[in-house]
């Protein structure tokens, strides 16, 4: 889940909507930057289900009582998310093995420096899925599948920036993770930073310098918004399940429009 927090609400959008985001925002990029275009169908199916482990899990979301909020996709426990990342990458994999490879090493890196039995079993696990995988493939190429993965990231940062700041932020009020822009990966030669620089222009309205995508995007984000109160009154699933989903609409256009 990713909640944003307000004085008197949980502002709360689950992962897989979340991810949601980020497919259509990769399936709209630079088709002359896109390397191994062979490859763009699974790619884009890995981005767009990276996060599916969640969605059972956010359909009825966790109360943090330490924190006296909603468990966030950050502070969730690690077992439970191991859970539901093995679960996604199964799921991934019954219809794309390149995409499920492309999860498998995006989950795989969150845990790689947890010291914990089980998350050093499960990157063990998954360093045994992936290597069945690229066996199972005819043309694996590792330069290709960097530049692939890098794309999971930067759809993930990019919707996440939409999602974890609440629409028109200045850039001092902005989520810490993206204050300095969103970090592009080594794979990616065509900017000439190592930051994608974005911003709100306004409340419906995010603007960016060397603009990836071949046009402006529009994306929905769904999300809804809990009271601090209902919560108190009927705890946190029943006033998840019964707060309104709202679609809010988000323009993402380059600098020069």
């Amino acid at each position: 889940m990713i909640v944003r927090e307000r004085a008197d609400a949980f502002v709360m959008i689950e992962q897989d909507d979340h991810a949601k985001v980020s497919g259509e925002l990769i399936k709209q990029w630079n088709h002359d930057n896109f390397l191994g275009s062979e490859w763009r169908k699974s790619v884009e199916y890995a981005v767009d289900q990276h996060d599916i482990g969640w969605k059972p899990f956010d359909q009825q979301p966790f109360w943090n009582d330490e924190e006296q909020a909603p468990y966030t996709f950050a502070n969730f426990p690690t077992l439970p998310k191991i859970v539901l990342y093995t679960y996604g990458i199964d799921v991934v994999e019954k219809e794309d093995p390149y995409a499920a490879l492309l999860c498998s090493e995006h989950y795989k890196r969150f845990l790689l420096n947890n010291t914990s039995e089980e998350a050093q079993a499960f990157v063990q696990q998954e360093e045994a899925r992936q290597q069945r995988l690229i066996s199972s493939l005819d043309d694996f190429n590792k330069r290709l599948f960097n530049f692939h993965y890098a794309m999971v990231q930067l759809g993930d940062n990019l919707s996440l920036y939409l999602c974890l700041n609440e629409p028109g932020a200045k850039k001092e009020e902005e989520h810490p993770f993206f204050r300095e822009g969103i970090p592009i990966p080594t794979a990616v030669e065509e900017f000439n930073q190592e930051k994608i620089q974005l911003w709100w222009e306004d409340d419906r309205t995010v603007m960016v310098e060397e603009y990836p995508l071949d046009r402006p995007v529009t994306v929905k984000l769904r999300q809804r918004v809990v009271s601090r109160a209902a919560i108190r009154d009927a705890g946190l699933i029943s006033s998840y399940e019964e707060a309104e989903v709202e679609d809010v609409l988000v323009e993402i256009r380059g600098v020069r429009g």
